[in-house]
Parts: C-alpha cells; structure tokens; sequence
C-alpha cells in the first residue's frame, strides 16, 4: 500500500488492502493508523474504509441471500451532539447505538403536545389493527392487545407541526411519512416482539409497497406514561427504553430482513395505561 499518488485516489488495490484486513481481523483503529502511516490524508483513509467496507458488507448479504439494503432516515449524529435543532424544537439526544440504528431522544414533545394528542384521540379509538401481509388489508392481531387510531398527514395544525419536527430531526422528507398512529395500552396490554417492515415473502406485500415502498425507520413517543411496565424492547439487543413522557426512540432497518436486529415490543403495562404515538417511514412517498 502507498500513498504516492498526489490525489490521493481511492484505488481497487487500496480498496483490496482494506478488505483483507478487515478478513485478518484487524480492528478498524489499527487499518486506519496503517493508512495515516503510509501518508494518507485521514479524511481520505475513513471515507476509503467506511465506502469499501460498506460494500464489502453489502456483498457479502447479497451472496447470502439477503434482500439488497436501501437507504434509511438518519438524524445528524456524526460529531456526537448533545441536542438536535428539529425545526422549531431543540430535542435532547440522550443515547444512541449504530447497529442496529437505534437512538433515544428527549423532550421531542412539550408536555402539552402529549395530552392534546391525547385529547385529540380518545373520541377515536377502537381496538387496534395491523397490516394483514397474506391479503395486504388490516386485521385484529392477538399479539397487539391495545385501542389505536390514525390521523392523516397533517390533518390538524398541531399534527403538521411534529411532523415537520419529525422530518428536520431525521432528514428524511415529510411526504414520506405514514400518518401518526396514537396508541392506547391499559394494564396487562403489550404488543409482543415483531418488525415493521413488510416481509417480502408475505403474498400481500406487493400490494402494501404500492403506497410509498418498504418501511425503513421508526419513531415512538410517549404521549403518557403508566405507573409500572410499558417498556419498548429490544430482545436481540437486550435493550430497554422506558416510556418516558416526551420522549421517543427511533430506530431504522436498511432491508426488510431480521439481520437488522429490529425486532421490537411493547412490554405489558403492568400498572396504569401507557399511551405512545408511532410514526412510520417509508422509501417513498406515501399516499
């Protein structure tokens, strides 16, 4: 490997040093030092790791079988922030994890926000529903013991506010967006461990991915919290958000494929009644 060339040129020879190095088991910090070594520029070593490893990766799941990887919503994390600038709200970024995607936000709604979406919902609600992937309808679904409803896209004043808040915290365009989803969980209610996106091996599928392609992120906020229990769950991850009013946790999954390690519940409620509001993101414009 050498850094001769006065451009610096990301090469298929340097691109193949990496790969073999990353296959020797070289940690990411030892390559990278090598490269600075040899008189690489480090902007240069760190976009030639992370471009070349990227797709070393992404073959890699490809020869395996996985369904191909699509870009997903990611907020502004690079230099480690400890508040995002989301339109008209400054939100808290209290933690944050890369695989999976997975980054918990505070203070993304006021308190107010919270109980008007609340108040906004109760005459609504009825016994939830999800997508029936075998037909691409909707259908009552023991594993979901909550009462929800949907509101559509900007239909009040206040919804278009938190979706435009939405959409500058995650950079991902606001058409994109299913409508929010307000969800009710009284006690012993939960929605045991499942992923979001649409399994490409479900026959109604294809029908769901007419109205703006795969989902590809997800963000939950608490609306209200119960007294015990109520947690969203990670088990792949052995994480635990609590569902602390306000806040919200997001998390996002490149491909529709349990390699992503998305998979996720709702703990039971197991004293008073949580309530949350979900948003979904599609690839495309969801209509």
């Amino acid at each position: 490997m050498s850094a001769n060339a006065p451009t610096q040129a990301i090469t298929p020879q340097l691109r193949q040093w990496i790969v073999e190095q990353a296959q020797s088991g070289h940690a990411p910090d030892a390559v990278l030092k090598a490269m600075r070594d040899a008189g690489w520029e480090e902007g240069v070593a760190i976009e030639a790791m992370e471009s070349t490893l990227r797709e070393h990766l992404e073959q890699g799941a490809l020869a395996a079988g996985l369904p191909p990887a699509t870009t997903v919503p990611e907020p502004a994390l690079d230099d480690s922030p400890l508040y995002l600038q989301a339109e008209d709200r400054r939100v808290h970024v209290l933690s944050a994890q890369l695989q999976p995607r997975i980054v918990v936000f505070g203070s993304l709604l006021s308190d107010a926000e919270c109980q008007a979406l609340i108040d906004l919902a109760s005459p609504r609600m009825a016994r939830s529903r999800t997508v029936a992937t075998k037909t691409g309808g909707e259908e009552i679904n023991v594993d979901r013991t909550s009462d929800g409803m949907f509101f559509q896209r900007g239909e009040t004043e206040l919804i278009e506010r938190i979706e435009l808040r939405i959409a500058a915290l995650l950079r991902w365009p606001l058409e994109n967006g299913e409508g929010l989803q307000i969800l009710r969980y009284g006690p012993g209610a939960e929605y045991k461990p499942h992923y979001d996106y649409f399994d490409p091996a479900e026959p109604g599928t294809p029908t769901i991915l007419k109205r703006g392609g795969q989902r590809v992120g997800t963000l939950i906020m608490y609306l209200g919290e119960p007294e015990r229990g109520g947690g969203t769950v990670f088990p792949d991850v052995h994480l635990e958000v609590a569902p602390k009013r306000g806040n919200a946790v997001f998390f996002s999954y490149d491909r529709p494929h349990p390699s992503t390690r998305t998979l996720h519940g709702g703990s039971p409620v197991l004293a008073g009644e949580k309530w949350i509001a979900t948003k979904w993101l599609r690839e495309r414009e969801f209509a």
